[in-house]
């Protein structure tokens, strides 16, 4: 994977030959269920990837060394993982490694509640070593709580989440949290079934860097598609409105235009970009208006084996980042992806 003419080049970015996945999986069948056991360098994803993700935006994903194991029947599924994220560089072929500097681990539940709607939960622990915040630095041990409701109803649409964070980061206290939604309607009987959306995201920041206790709130394995492919914000100290429509004029193609309005929850703490990274200069600095963003997309299927989709995402930014140097943008993506 390359990034050509990319000036600052990440590890998400850029990676010279290498395993992303080599596992070996088990699955058995029996009366009481089905057990899935998969163990080597794999990825996963949960949900709509807002805290776990597979990363799909940038050109590297994120891999892990993971043994995970599960158990499921038509309403359940239990889950169990410990995992090493896979610490990419791209010096030489086959440099990747993974190491006890950053662990995940834990076990979720899911439910079938009826055919339309589901429900999940799921505990983490995440630790990773020499972790560095605003306000905190130091070995980090966080506990994850998570839970998720998703479905549709009489032409209603929903996928709600919130995540709660507690443990420590060196000598300070973690209590942190997000919410997510998207809900829409889409009007079955118009022509093209337009459906209108409505995204709302909320996460915490640090109300007070000399009080004992990160609030910043920590997205994990975050995916910048949840917001948009442009991936101009992190889901950190966030407050973000996103009101949207979506028309579909034949089965294969998909249109979609939206808006998105973007604050801080606290102008103490700074405004972040993705996967958790903060602006320099705007901590305690400016108002809680962060900027907003236009964005139109197109998918089309094709087969059922190959899709597309063409993007394009204008981002104007607020007065925050205007004083520490940041300026407007446009970003334009166009992607295939072959499945089998």
């Amino acid at each position: 994977m390359r990034a050509f003419d990319k000036t600052a080049v990440g590890p998400n970015d850029a990676n010279r030959f290498d395993l992303l996945q080599a596992f070996i999986g088990y699955t058995q069948e029996t009366d009481a269920g089905t057990v899935k056991a998969r163990v080597g360098r794999q990825d996963f994803a949960f949900d709509l990837e807002r805290f776990v993700s597979t990363r799909d935006g940038p050109n590297v994903r994120q891999s892990f060394d993971a043994v995970w194991a599960g158990w499921e029947t038509d309403a359940w599924r239990f889950y169990g993982l410990v995992s090493r994220p896979v610490q990419y560089r791209d010096d030489d072929p086959f440099d990747d490694r993974s190491s006890g500097d950053a662990t995940f681990s834990g076990a979720r539940v899911e439910r079938q509640l009826s055919p339309d709607i589901e429900a999940s939960a799921y505990y983490a622990l995440y630790r990773r070593q020499d972790a560095n915040f605003l306000s905190a630095s130091g070995e980090e041990e966080r506990h994850v709580f998570d839970i998720r409701s998703a479905g549709n109803y009489a032409g209603f649409d929903w996928d709600a989440e919130a995540m709660g964070q507690v443990g420590k980061v060196g000598s300070a206290d973690i209590l942190a949290w997000a919410v997510g939604a998207r809900t829409g309607y889409t009007f079955e009987d118009l022509t093209w079934s337009p459906r209108i959306g409505l995204q709302f995201d909320v996460a915490s920041g640090d109300r007070n860097a000399g009080d004992g206790t990160l609030d910043t709130f920590n997205p994990l394995f975050p995916n910048g598609f949840y917001f948009s492919l442009g991936g101009h914000t992190g889901y950190a100290n966030l407050i973000h409105l996103k009101p949207s429509i979506t028309i579909q004029p034949t089965e294969d193609l998909t249109l979609m235009a939206a808006g998105g309005l973007l604050w801080r929850r606290t102008t103490q703490d700074a405004i972040y970009t993705l996967p958790s990274v903060p602006v320099a200069g705007t901590a305690g600095e400016g108002s809680a208006w962060t900027g907003a963003y236009l964005q139109v997309k197109a998918d089309y299927r094709f087969n059922p084996n190959l899709t597309g989709s063409l993007e394009a995402v204008h981002y104007q930014v607020g007065s925050a980042l205007e004083a520490a140097g940041g300026r407007d943008s446009n970003y334009l993506r166009a992607e295939l992806k072959l499945v089998w």
